[in-house]
């Protein structure tokens, strides 16, 4: 950055620092929605509710097909949602 660009640019680097944190923590949020650990514990916490009569089978399979779906494409509840 040159000496000449820099009072052009210095007003909109605390946007392009916003928007680039922004950026990070959407990819920090999609690595952990896709994180096989997580949809694990998920599954298992699923499985000990319907053991203990706290969910049907229908809600455990709905889990189930969430769960699954979002660790193999990578979409979760929000994205389905926002391509309707």
């Amino acid at each position: 950055m040159g000496l000449l660009t820099l009072p052009i640019r210095l007003p909109v680097m605390p946007l392009q620092a916003v928007i680039r944190l922004a950026e990070l923590i959407g990819d920090e949020a999609e690595r952990e929605l896709r994180d096989p650990a997580r949809v694990r514990r998920n599954l298992e916490e699923a499985q000990r509710r319907r053991a203990a009569g706290e969910i049907s089978d229908e809600e455990l399979s709905r889990i189930e097909n969430e769960a699954t779906s979002s660790l193999l494409t990578g979409t979760t509840r929000g994205a389905r949602q926002d391509r309707r």
